[in-house]
């Protein structure tokens, strides 16, 4: 019942979202056709910002490559073939078919979308000024380290070192 009601909740507020702002394509169509707005962009840059750019050109093309494998398809494929085409022209996870994704129903609220690109630039902004950052030690036979121990329960509980 929880999860119901999170989708009615979720669902209320991407229709506000959507009525406060308007809708894009989605499927991530709106971020690549940004990115490309960038490569023109980064050719007026010098060779840092340049690099920067590139990067945030990369990202944006991450969630369509996300959706696209989880579809069970190849994201780069399906990227390369997007960017191809012009406008709303995208790929639609649920019917595995190429097509107009505003006409297909599968859109995004511009504010969303927009509060999303707006976080992530505020984060990399914070993460490029930082003069020290903490991050886990790399194992040394090449897989990464569990993020925390299991804490177990209560005290007494057993798992919780100390705790009996």
């Amino acid at each position: 019942m929880k999860e119901k009601k999170a989708r009615v909740d979720d669902a209320l507020n991407a229709t506000r979202a959507a009525m406060a702002e308007g809708v894009v394509a989605g499927g991530g169509v709106a971020l690549l056709r940004a990115s490309q707005s960038l490569d023109k962009m980064a050719s007026k840059l010098s060779d840092e910002e340049a690099v920067g750019v590139r990067i945030v050109r990369d990202a944006l093309a991450i969630p369509a490559r996300q959706i696209a494998e989880n579809a069970g398809e190849d994201g780069s494929v399906v990227v390369s073939k997007i960017r191809e085409e012009k406008g709303n022209f995208g790929f639609n996870a649920r019917t595995n078919t190429y097509e107009d994704l505003m006409k297909a129903g599968v859109v995004d609220p511009v504010k969303v979308t927009r509060n999303a690109i707006q976080a992530a630039g505020s984060i990399a902004g914070l993460v490029l000024t930082t003069e020290t950052l903490v991050s886990d030690i790399p194992d040394e036979n090449g897989g990464a380290m569990p993020a925390m121990p299991d804490m177990g329960g209560m005290g007494g509980m057993g798992g919780m070192g100390g705790m009996m």
